[in-house]
């Protein structure tokens, strides 16, 4: 049976939720980017092979892939606080163990722990859908799914200000100082969500998508060492297809699946997927390809001779555009909702490209390239959580959320992938080094610029909100929570409406109520307004329970059965839960 709530009532949420979980997501961010200004120096660094030395980020790449619905799957099932925190303990683990070894196979443990981190991002987003109010949710979700940009564009000219000037192994000093900071502002400001899923947690699930992970990821990430047509690649190819269609057999045939892919066959879900992928790749163009561009020297004749400080501070914007986008697309989506947003995110990141055919022959080009692909990209990665957010149950927030997050991990993987491949092939050899050339730089660009193209297709063929979403849709599109109220309240022609009480009978302003079927699935929920009231429509006849929660209050829980007509329940916080009869 699910568990919908905990034995205590959570904490009212603060006003710095929302910062302190964005700055967790920043600081995964940073985790990733702190490497880039010394990718080239690795080999050197660790004593090693140029081949060996790719595990540092390859294996950082797939420790998230895989923990990302594992640590979903486990903030539905036994808090999303708690997992939120254990992702980042293990991140500071890995950071100091990479920060006190120059040993090649130390430095990929400690990586692999700070891979575990990424499954901060759908955490945060479950945490935040579960705690705020409905005017405030589109924009902190925006924020949260775009900290992962904030922090890569952000952490770039820190990190190589850091690498210039200072040993290396304080990027991951740094890293862990950081990590403890968002672990000690979480404990402080942070709730825990009462919201829990159904079942235990599915072990031979969790491992046949781990393993199915690797299968593909490895040969995506190591093809361009191995060759494509080699037997390795493509034996690697095959036994993840084989392991990932088994793996689905296997969820679709027990009762709480590590993933509900029934749930994510649903168009809004699958299109959602498919277009983060495609995002993904566009994003992971610009990181491949302006830094190089800026840093190359003069003498190419394209290069434009910056260092490595400068040519951070030109890509920083692409991560400050993304963070100033949140409030603008909580704006857009309230107006037009979160599809028409990708889609106008998706054209943003094409006029970008386009353009950036045209401007790299100055820093300042550069810049304007990404303003505007910050813009886009910070429109796109604020929709993506909003349609998954409105199309699945409360209870399955984390998992549904992860699995879009490596849905964009995936896209960028292929983009690395792809990119370094085109590079590669389009390289001039000088003195036995291969030197990216600009028709490599414009290849790159045509790619992401393909890769949008699709992602707008497949953003096209989103639905339209139904009528079992709609609560979910009005929430996310609300502009305030008055407004909020009263178009549940138009919408709850047939469902629940009443007030919300205390001892004295005064209303209770900004209480959560929340309505949950015979199944212990969340069927609706919403705040009640100033005056105490609330609404709820009812997706079909039956036994429900009306769960409310306030601040200072006892939560409540009443069954209530509905038939069809328009029920009146008032919700008394000062009795224990009592059955309502039809």
């Amino acid at each position: 049976m699910t568990h919908t709530t905990t034995d205590q009532p959570a904490r009212q949420a603060s006003g710095a939720v929302v910062p302190v979980l964005a700055f967790a997501g920043i600081v995964v961010a940073v985790m990733q980017t702190l490497l880039v200004p010394v990718i080239k120096d690795l080999p050197q660094l660790l004593s090693t092979a140029p081949s060996n030395a790719t595990w540092v980020l390859t294996s950082t790449l797939l420790s998230g892939a895989v923990a990302t619905p594992i640590m979903g799957r486990l903030g539905d099932l036994y808090g999303k606080r708690r997992m939120l925190i254990v992702s980042l303990a293990v991140m500071v683990v890995g950071a100091l163990v990479s920060a006190l070894t120059s040993q090649l196979l130390t430095m990929i443990v400690g990586r692999t722990l700070q891979g575990f981190a990424m499954g901060a991002i759908p955490l945060g987003i479950g945490l935040m859908r579960d705690m705020l109010p409905r005017e405030k949710l589109g924009s902190a979700m925006a924020l949260m799914s775009s900290s992962i940009g904030v922090g890569g564009g952000l952490a770039l000219p820190a990190a190589a200000l850091v690498a210039e000037h200072t040993n290396w192994h304080v990027l991951f000093y740094g890293a862990a100082g950081l990590g403890a900071l968002a672990i000690a502002l979480t404990l402080l400001a942070v709730p825990e969500s009462p919201m829990r899923a159904e079942g235990s947690f599915d072990l031979a699930g969790a491992l046949g998508l781990s393993t199915g992970l690797v299968l593909l990821l490895l040969p995506i990430t190591k093809g361009s060492d191995w060759g494509w047509s080699s037997g390795t690649t493509l034996g690697l190819f095959a036994a993840s297809v084989v392991v990932l269609v088994l793996w689905g057999l296997f969820e679709l045939r027990i009762k709480a699946p590590l993933v509900d892919l029934r749930t994510t066959a649903r168009p809004a879900v699958l299109f959602t997927n498919l277009a983060s992928i495609m995002v993904g790749v566009a994003f992971y163009v610009v990181s491949l390809v302006l830094p190089q561009l800026l840093q190359l020297p003069k003498a190419t004749g394209y290069g434009l001779g910056q260092s490595m400080v400068v040519a951070g501070l030109c890509v920083a914007p692409l991560g400050l555009t993304m963070m100033f986008t949140a409030p603008v697309y909580a704006r857009l989506s309230a107006r037009f909702g979160p599809k028409v947003t990708l889609i106008m995110g998706l054209l943003i990141i094409a006029i970008g490209y386009g353009g950036g055919l045209g401007l790299m022959d100055a820093a300042w080009q550069t810049i304007v390239t990404s303003v505007i692909l910050g813009a886009g990209i910070g429109l796109a990665y604020s929709s993506l959580p909003a349609l998954i957010v409105g199309a699945v149950p409360a209870s399955e927030t984390g998992a549904a959320n992860g699995l879009n997050t490596l849905m964009r991990s995936i896209g960028t993987s292929v983009s690395s992938a792809v990119i370094g491949m085109v590079l590669a092939n389009t390289a001039n050899k000088a003195g036995g080094v291969a030197i990216p050339t600009m028709h490599g730089f414009r290849v790159s660009f045509l790619i992401a610029t393909a890769a949008v193209a699709l992602g707008l297709l497949l953003a096209l063929f989103l639905p339209k909100a139904g009528r079992p979403a709609q609560q979910q849709h009005t929430q996310l599109r609300a502009s305030s929570e008055e407004d909020a109220v009263l178009e549940l309240a138009e919408e709850a022609l047939r469902g629940f409406r009443g007030r919300v009480l205390d001892a004295t009978g005064v209303p209770v302003a900004r209480a959560k109520v929340t309505l949950i079927d015979r199944r212990g699935r969340q069927a609706g929920a919403t705040v009640s307004g100033e005056d105490g009231t609330y609404a709820l429509a009812v997706p079909a006849q039956g036994a429900y329970v009306l769960a409310a929660m306030a601040s200072g209050h006892g939560p409540l829980a009443s069954s209530a059965t509905h038939s069809g007509e328009e029920r009146a329940v008032d919700l008394d916080l000062s009795l224990p839960g009592e059955a309502v009869s039809a």
